[in-house]
């Protein structure tokens, strides 16, 4: 059933404005944002649909401009509207991280990590600059896959702490594999990174490893 079928006061968006977001499911809430449906279905039928490819509304939201491409009927409109969905999420939270000081506020860089890296095949390297008292100057994306065959070059994270006038800087990445603790190459990493960080005075804030489950802190363990 097409949802101008429906009658008024039982359609998606009439219900998310008299009742709120709570009233609609998943799908009912991604049709409001699809606003129609393709070849025959509805747009709550498309975004059930959608929510089913991917798995869960967050891992659509996460998916890639070619994963998007490959589901037919999907014009580009849709698809540009589901990657749009994603950059603001990413840049809301950033927002709300440079509101207050990075490192007195977990929660917020849990939450954002968590966003950042979810439904991440590959492993991707991070750093979050600061200034002097800990809040957030800007988040830098140093490379992707494996960190056996992503090279993360010193040099290139001291001109961005240098372009960025940074004070301290926190870097994080991905265990797509789940398991959170570090390997030796980790552990060899952050050392090379701390030592290049001093050379230029920024201080080495944390290396977080983030998994579905947890995020694990070389500082908290004494490794930086």
């Amino acid at each position: 059933m097409r949802i101008t079928d429906l009658p008024h006061q039982l359609r998606p968006r009439e219900r998310l404005l008299t009742n709120g977001a709570s009233a609609l499911t998943d799908a009912e809430l991604l049709a409001v944002l699809l606003r129609t449906g393709v070849a025959g279905i509805s747009a709550v039928e498309l975004g059930q649909s959608l929510i089913d490819r991917f798995g869960s509304l967050q891992k659509l939201f996460a998916a890639s401009a070619q994963d998007l491409d490959a589901v037919h009927g999907l014009g580009t409109a849709k698809q540009a509207m589901l990657l749009a969905i994603n950059a603001l999420q990413q840049r809301a939270l950033t927002g709300v991280l440079m509101e207050q000081p990075v490192l007195d506020s977990v929660d917020r860089v849990s939450m954002y990590l968590r966003h950042r890296f979810h439904a991440q095949l590959n492993e991707r390297f991070i750093g979050l600059f600061t200034d002097v008292q800990h809040r957030l100057l800007a988040v830098e994306d140093f490379g992707s896959g494996a960190l056996q065959r992503v090279a993360v070059y010193p040099r290139e994270i001291v001109r961005s702490a240098l372009k960025h006038n940074a004070a301290g800087v926190v870097f994080a990445h991905n265990h797509p594999s789940g398991r959170a603790e570090p390997s030796a190459l980790d552990k060899t990493l952050t050392k090379k990174l701390g030592e290049a960080m001093r050379c230029i005075e920024v201080s080495l804030l944390d290396h977080l490893i983030v998994t579905p489950e947890q995020i694990w802190s070389f500082r908290a363990h004494g490794l930086c």
